[in-house]
């Protein structure tokens, strides 16, 4: 085994934690997937920091919160705030690097050795050489990001899972081989537009899927801002809202098929290239979607449980198998130190996540260290509403009401805060507006017991457990000057024993 592990983080983009068989879901969508789990680490509470595409993969790269981070929104890149990040690491370290995929992080394609975008809508960085690519990314950009009611033209070999699998498989031929490398494959799916090629476009039909457990009925519940959003869409989709809603959902499931042949094809390369003990492979998203759940697709508001858990395993040297998914919490602000804990580097400073490497390689560390997960949306002031002087059009959150962005002003504004623990999910707002929901029991938080008397010893735990979380997450840097000096466990830890041997000085 190398003396330093090749790592490939393969992201796919808005896959909710809970649509594989094992996970409970009826349906066999990543049956791969399922099995390969079975070799490594598989979280069942896996956790991003935030349901949003670019915060999350800022978060990703330098183990920070998004209010420390500062890139709140997808519009943001340029606000990131850090020491050092992942790809500043690895480059220390000797390693050579790709990106094969999507980006929309605050790195430019260019500060990897080895580079291959794509986006959603066929022309946002990849190369379309042959008549079918072009037909292709012709065929998306005419999506508009809706969900499409025929199968996508050009096969599988068009569609960017592939083709990302594809450049990590020559980028891992022609790199340099007497260096470890680490190689980002980021699928841009199932993120809409809902499409997916045949076979997969018939494999799970609308009439087979399973009724959601949330619906339309329980978005007053939710909050002001969720009947805003199913109001949007029904003026967005129509008359005819449920079938276009359930083929979205088969187009998404159809395509975490797909993705799962084509991780399957990546994990076979590795294997048939003789890397596979070499290498440490991590596979999650960045967050999740509503698929249907609440008469609702894509993502919107707050931090509900389906945006947030995510597909979380890690396999690989070192990486001892369980016999089963893992109850404790990971979330995605602890890769970057995960991965530096595994190759011996200092975490830098700033870093907001903690080395899970004990739980991989079945050290013992008290279980608090592990037994809960934080999570942040909006960028700041007050909620707009329907009573303000602000349309979709002029805000630019649709074209001719055609299409629509589901992440706006409306929806990513004020503060939104989460706390995870024991399988209880806590969330209050800046207004002091909350929701309890016992997640192990009601996984699609329908059930809200905040008000509830026999649940307010539970409340008022996960309230002190939120206040902890919030304060811990508070941004350390600047470091303070002069004679101040921070304490901060190498590892990230908040409750295991340590005593620095070497205070130094943060200036």
């Amino acid at each position: 085994m190398r003396e330093k592990p090749n790592i490939i983080i393969v992201m796919s983009d808005q896959q909710r934690a809970d649509l594989r068989k094992s996970c409970g879901y009826c349906l066999d969508t990543m049956p791969f997937l399922d099995a390969w789990a079975k070799g490594g680490c598989d979280f069942a509470r896996g956790y991003t920091p935030n349901p949003t595409c670019m915060p999350a993969r800022v978060s990703m790269f330098t183990g920070r919160y998004t209010q420390c981070h500062k890139v709140r929104t997808n519009h943001n890149a340029a606000d990131a705030y850090y020491t050092e990040d992942l790809l500043d690491i690895l480059k220390r370290a000797g390693y050579e690097t790709a990106l094969c995929g999507k980006n929309h992080s605050h790195r430019e394609p260019e500060d990897f050795d080895f580079h291959e975008t794509c986006g959603h809508l066929g022309y946002e960085g990849e190369k379309n050489n042959t008549p079918e690519e072009i037909a292709f990314a012709d065929y998306l950009r005419s999506t508009k990001h809706m969900e499409m009611h025929e199968p996508s033209p050009g096969g599988v070999e068009v569609q960017h899972p592939y083709r990302n699998v594809s450049d990590a498989l020559r980028f891992i031929d022609q790199r340099d081989q007497k260096k470890p490398f680490f190689a980002w494959v980021s699928f841009a799916e199932p993120h809409n537009p809902y499409q997916v090629p045949e076979p997969y476009f018939d494999m799970f039909p609308p009439e087979i899927l399973p009724k959601m457990k949330g619906t339309v009925d329980d978005l007053p519940e939710k909050g002001e801002r969720f009947v805003w959003l199913r109001k949007v869409w029904e003026e967005i989709l129509g008359p005819d809202i449920e079938n276009r809603i359930l083929r979205a959902r088969s187009n998404y499931l159809g395509m975490l098929r797909l993705i799962d042949d084509q991780f399957k094809r990546l994990v076979e390369g590795v294997r048939e290239r003789g890397l596979e003990e070499d290498t440490i492979v991590l596979y999650l998203s960045d967050h999740g979607d509503f698929a249907g759940e609440y008469g609702l697709i894509r993502k919107g508001p707050d931090l509900p449980d389906v945006l947030c858990h995510i597909p979380f395993i890690w396999r690989g040297p070192g990486i001892k198998m369980q016999d089963k998914k893992l109850q404790s919490y990971g979330n995605i602000v602890d890769i970057l130190p995960t991965i530096c804990d595994f190759l011996g580097e200092e975490i830098p400073f700033g870093c907001q996540g903690k080395s899970l490497k004990p739980i991989l390689t079945g050290e013992k560390l008290t279980k608090e260290e592990f037994d809960t997960t934080y999570a942040e949306s909006g960028f700041g002031g007050l909620y707009w509403n329907e009573k303000d002087d602000l349309d979709l059009i002029r805000e630019g959150a649709t074209y001719k009401m055609e299409t629509f962005d589901c992440l706006n002003t409306w929806t990513q504004c004020g503060q939104v805060r989460s706390f995870w623990k024991d399988g209880w999910h806590i969330q209050m707002d800046m207004n002091g507006k909350g929701y309890l929901y016992h997640v192990d029991e009601d996984p699609e938080e329908i059930h809200n017991c905040w008000k509830e008397e026999k649940y307010r010893t539970v409340k008022e735990e996960m309230l002190c457990g939120l206040a902890e979380a919030m304060m811990r997450a508070a941004d350390p840097l600047p470091a303070p000057h002069a004679r101040y000096r921070t304490k901060i466990h190498p590892k990230g830890y908040w409750n295991q024993p340590y005593i620095s041997p070497d205070p130094g000085v943060r200036s």
